[in-house]
């Protein structure tokens, strides 16, 4: 999951646009019920004095109920009975039931006004208690943990939330960094409850499991329980794991039917190929668990983990957003492969692509400065021609 400058989670600078409105309103609106009130007296000065405009003067003090409080209605309503008691424009030819009218569509605009504040005040309470809690469940990434600079953005499908069903979370502990991007069942407001569950789970498994694996069979556990707990009914969930050890030199991945992370090296753009496991809380039988597999990096290799949402956007025509091909056409054009500038472009060019979107989107870019080159393990690929495995 507002005001007209809420920061959703994680996210560049272009909040509010889909939240509701609850703070100061817009300055536009503001300047309206002045700006009526200016045209109607220079309307007024250049007719001829038998034409009477004073009808028109009722509507000023509505527009100042929606964009003013009480006392702002109050004075405006005040101007507005001052000046149509001015010789030159309303006194002579102004009608007294006009005049009368006038002032009683102000008195009751005044007490309009009065309560949409205090009706306003109390939604801006709840807001503010929605907004605190959701971002206690999906916390805003930091630029650092350990040696991981780190970049997020999330934008959740359901208007004027801030967390839907995708998560992502990046944790230090004793067996190194761990990153979770995750993308539950359903998405709004109705998989927030899984989401949290889920990243609670995550969170005590960096500390006290050893490796993925253990990581991955805490979270199937969480899933399992939930769906019992309620009643029987089914839950999964997809999922990316990454563990970076302290010297930066490789990740390891372990994917629970996800999309692929993508490997930013200089301009070209890596597909970091893993053997997915099937999703979270499926317990399909005969499939072989999830196995991690290992990728060396490089000093600048930025790694960048996503949920379907980006990927199953749509243009007008119908097409899935290609994010690799997109990704490395931004990279040639000279955009910076920075963590922060990687996710705010492919966010830029998402919107421009493919307008408004249905799913909740998520978005988590890592990168390790002093990584270092190493032969072991792992593979990444383009989805193009395979380059083969990283030197």
């Amino acid at each position: 999951m507002g005001a007209t400058a809420r920061t959703r989670t994680g996210g560049a600078d272009d909040a509010g646009a889909d939240t509701l409105w609850t703070a100061t309103p817009p300055l536009w609106l503001r300047s309206l019920p002045v700006a009526l009130l200016a045209a109607l007296v220079l309307a007024q000065g250049v007719t001829p004095n038998q034409v009477e405009l004073g009808a028109y003067y009722a509507a000023v003090a509505p527009l100042a109920a929606l964009a003013y409080g009480a006392p702002g209605t109050a004075i405006t309503g005040a101007a507005v009975l001052g000046i149509m008691l001015l010789p030159r424009v309303g006194a002579g030819s102004l009608i007294a039931d006009e005049f009368g009218a006038v002032a009683v569509i102000t008195a009751l605009s005044v007490v309009i006004a009065g309560v949409r504040q205090h009706f306003r005040g109390r939604l801006e309470v709840a807001g503010s208690v929605a907004e605190a809690a959701q971002l206690a469940v999906l916390t805003p990434v930091a630029d650092r943990v350990g040696e991981l600079r780190c970049a997020a953005l999330y934008r959740a499908a359901q208007r004027g939330a801030l967390v839907g069903g995708d998560l992502y979370d990046v944790r230090s502990g004793p067996y190194g960094v761990r990153a979770l991007v995750a993308d539950v069942q359903g998405h709004g407001l109705a998989a927030v409850g899984t989401v949290a569950a889920l990243l609670g789970a995550f969170r005590e498994a960096v500390l006290d499991q050893p490796d993925l694996q253990g990581v991955a069979a805490r979270l199937e556990r969480r899933l399992t329980l939930d769906a019992v707990a309620g009643a029987g009914g089914e839950l999964f969930a997809t999922a990316l794991l990454m563990e970076f050890p302290g010297d930066g030199s490789h990740v390891r991945i372990l994917s629970q039917g996800h999309p692929p992370a993508l490997l930013l090296r200089g301009r070209t753009v890596l597909e970091m190929r893993c053997e997915p496991g099937p999703p979270l809380g499926t317990g399909l039988p005969g499939l072989p668990a999830a196995t991690p597999t290992t990728v060396p990096l490089r000093p600048g290799d930025v790694i960048l983990a996503y949920t379907d949402g980006v990927t199953e956007a749509r243009d007008s025509s119908g097409t899935f957003y290609p994010l690799d091909d997109r990704l490395t056409a931004l990279l040639a054009e000279g955009s910076d492969a920075s963590p922060r500038a990687v996710v705010d472009a492919v966010w830029g060019d998402l919107q421009r692509r493919t307008g408004a979107m249905d799913d909740d989107v998520a978005l988590l870019a890592l990168a390790v400065p002093g990584a270092a080159t190493t032969t072991s393990g792992g593979r990444a690929g383009s989805r193009r021609p395979d380059p083969g495995p990283p030197p």
